[in-house]
């Protein structure tokens, strides 16, 4: 079967579940979309990466890549491979000296490993079909390669247009210290944009 490659285009509150996020894939050069839902742990581990935070103390997916580090295995990619009852189902292709081999994970798990490694993501046409979302010819249409929008959702926006200067970084330092990053991340760029 023919692998077709996905990006990361944005990771939001899901609006189908609560507490819950949606990262959303784009096809490489096309237009469709592919919406997964998956929990805020892991949707904060993707965001701490995409944004190349540097927590205190490494996350567990960064454990996990220092690991595959300092026993010289590489992830090559992760292959979205099935869906069942709107469960996706992924594999980590890792390589070592001597061997290659497809390890099953969560696909929250490989997305989050997939942006800590650089490596890429692909899918099959069977789960587009199946999944995938249509997009018209979006003028927002991303090139490979450029920053991912993460969305905060809900009331944080509204309430962080409101706050000072003073107060969002108060704000910020408070959520860093909860490890809250998804919101750090909205409040970042709100005192961003007043600069």
């Amino acid at each position: 079967m023919k692998k077709i490659e996905l990006e990361i285009v944005a990771l939001s509150h899901s609006i189908t579940q609560t507490h819950s996020y949606a990262v959303v894939l784009g096809e490489v050069n096309g237009l469709r979309r592919l919406p997964i839902v998956i929990g805020g742990f892991e949707a904060q581990a993707i965001a701490v990466a995409l944004e190349r935070m540097q927590p205190s103390r490494p996350l567990t997916h960064d454990l996990l890549k220092n690991f595959m580090n300092s026993f010289n295995v590489e992830l090559q990619e992760i292959v979205i491979s099935d869906l069942q009852e709107g469960i996706f189902y992924s594999k980590l292709v890792c390589s070592s000296e001597h061997d290659t081999i497809e390890i099953d994970s969560r696909t929250s798990d490989a997305l989050a490993l997939a942006v800590r490694f650089g490596c890429p993501i692909y899918t099959y046409e069977h789960i587009l079909e199946s999944a995938g979302i249509l997009m018209d010819d979006a003028p927002e249409k991303k090139k490979k390669g450029e920053p991912v929008g993460i969305q905060e959702t809900g009331g944080g926006i509204e309430d962080l247009t409101s706050m000072s200067v003073d107060e969002l970084q108060n704000l910020l330092n408070e959520v860093l210290e909860h490890e809250d990053y998804i919101r750090a991340i909205a409040i970042r760029d709100e005192i961003n944009k007043r600069k």
